[in-house]
């Protein structure tokens, strides 16, 4: 273990963050989808679930109980906090694309 640390592997955060893989994985790619979409709530309510699934152990945990790792699931609630107020913001205030040119019908592909 002393040799991972002094190479930069931190061995205890990779088994936090290794067990439950399959649904970590499947939480977190829905939150990063839902955020990509700017549909707040839904990826507020991936992260609550995600809180939720990982106080009781289903994921980041070895083993199934309560408050397995709490830290962790409160990192979840905070996301999910924050998530949230993002969907209570203005729209306008979250868009902050280039408006597009309108392209012309009929124009040849180049």
């Amino acid at each position: 273990m002393d040799k991972l640390g002094n190479v930069g592997v931190l061995y205890e955060g990779l088994s936090i963050m290794g067990g439950g893989a399959i649904l970590s994985g499947l939480v977190l790619a829905a939150i990063g989808v839902f955020v990509i979409e700017k549909k707040f709530v839904e990826a507020s309510a991936f992260a609550l679930a995600g809180a939720i699934l990982t106080f009781f152990g289903f994921m980041h945990g070895e083993s199934v109980g309560i408050a397995v790792t709490p830290v962790v699931a409160i990192g979840y609630l905070i996301v999910a906090a924050f998530l949230f107020g993002l969907s209570l913001a203005p729209a306008s205030s979250l868009d902050k694309t280039a408006p597009h040119e309108a392209i012309p019908e009929g124009v040849p592909a180049e």
